[in-house]
């Protein structure tokens, strides 16, 4: 039986004493869900250079020190317990602590939250903001388009419009949402993200999953199918015959037990019409979620499409991707997908894909191990 373990590889190399680094390739992070917990393995193997001696030995009071460089590689370098940087170190009043590392500031600290939420300020002091988006050349350009907002939001943070599975702003993951009044923001509806399906008919042919499941548009649209509807964690969707599921996953431990296990949608003869593996979205999610900041806004068409930010906002910090799982589980996410397929008949239909996992902005907190609603006028 094949262990129950996610593995990521890393860019990691050893500094020596002389300031050289030496690649070691093998290095790789080693994810647990069962216990949780994250191992680092294979950090010596086929390094020409490896501190071998101090990193295979149990020796008490040896100091591992670990970085990130500018171009995303880390860094490690391991000394003695009776050198003299483990001594100037041991001497130093270590405060700042991120689970088991201590934390040494190489220059004078930023405080990025503090950043972010002075910029939130400055964007809700504006008022009303004519709708745009900022253009990867730099350029501000007309939003008209439904789902401006966030465009509008990111443009004026100076965050061009991208697919990256990156934080958007400081390390932050910033998710803008419609509110309809900024002192009530507790029952809005968030799209937390947007994965294309890894399996299932759908990765087959999209055009023959649209014609299986879809149905005629329900305003009268002529050759139109849509593959819409709220599907809800073992709820048959009517719409569609589907009902989600989640494969591999112990709602009474909340931990995944099958690491080849998905999100699926299941039709009544059991078949898969699509899946997401855990694979594909724990990386995704543990990387552009870690930190989030969650603010509403309103809009307005006339006199011209424009967007106000609101001065309650929404901080999470710390999250697993268990804990999405557990919140689809209880039916607080769901899966919200507005895909379509128009000119339905001819030879060439055009296709909108649009697969979306939401939540009400209530149970966000219920996603992160620390989180905060700010009053930005009033800190």
């Amino acid at each position: 039986m094949a262990k129950e373990r996610f593995k990521a590889t890393i860019r990691f190399g050893w500094i020596t004493e002389e300031g050289s680094v030496y690649d070691a390739p093998q290095s790789q992070f080693i994810l647990y869900p069962k216990y949780p917990e994250v191992r680092f393995s294979g950090f010596l193997a086929r390094c020409e250079n490896a501190p071998s001696e101090l990193m295979t030995q149990r020796l008490p009071g040896r100091l591992l020190f670990l970085a990130v460089a500018k171009d995303g590689e880390t860094l490690g370098y391991v000394t003695h317990p009776e050198s003299e940087i483990a001594q100037a170190v041991n001497k130093l009043n270590l405060d700042n602590e991120l689970g088991v590392f201590k934390i040494i500031s190489l220059v004078s600290q930023i405080n990025y939250r503090e950043l972010l939420l002075k910029e939130l300020l400055r964007i809700h002091s504006l008022g009303w903001i004519d709708s745009k988006r900022l253009h990867k050349s730099g350029n501000l350009l007309p939003c008209l388009t439904s789902n401006c907002g966030g465009y509008t939001l990111e443009a004026e943070l100076g965050i061009s419009a991208n697919g990256y599975s990156e934080p958007d702003y400081l390390g932050y993951e910033i998710k803008q949402f419609k509110a309809a009044n900024f002192d009530r923001i507790s029952n809005e509806v968030i799209t937390l993200m947007t994965p294309e399906p890894t399996g299932g008919l759908y990765t087959n042919g999209i055009d023959a999953f649209i014609r299986t499941y879809g149905y005629a548009d329900k305003n009268g649209i002529v050759d139109r199918l849509n593959f819409g509807g709220i599907h809800k964690m073992g709820v048959n969707q009517p719409l569609t015959g589907l009902t989600l599921e989640l494969v591999g996953f112990d709602i009474e431990s909340s931990k995944i037990k099958n690491v080849s296990g998905s999100i699926s949608l299941i039709d009544s003869r059991g078949n898969e019409a699509s899946s997401w593996s855990f694979a594909s979205l724990i990386k995704h999610w543990n990387k552009k979620h870690n930190q989030a900041c969650y603010i509403p806004s309103k809009s307005i068409k006339a006199p011209s499409q424009q967007y106000q930010y609101g001065n309650k906002v929404l901080l999470g910090e710390g999250t697993d991707f268990q804990l999405f799982l557990m919140q689809m589980a209880l039916g607080n996410i769901y899966y919200d997908p507005g895909i379509k397929m128009e000119l339905a008949s001819s030879s060439k239909p055009a296709i909108k894909r649009r697969s979306q996992f939401r939540i009400k902005s209530g149970n966000l907190t219920h996603l992160y191990k620390q989180s905060e609603t700010i009053d930005l006028l009033n800190r």
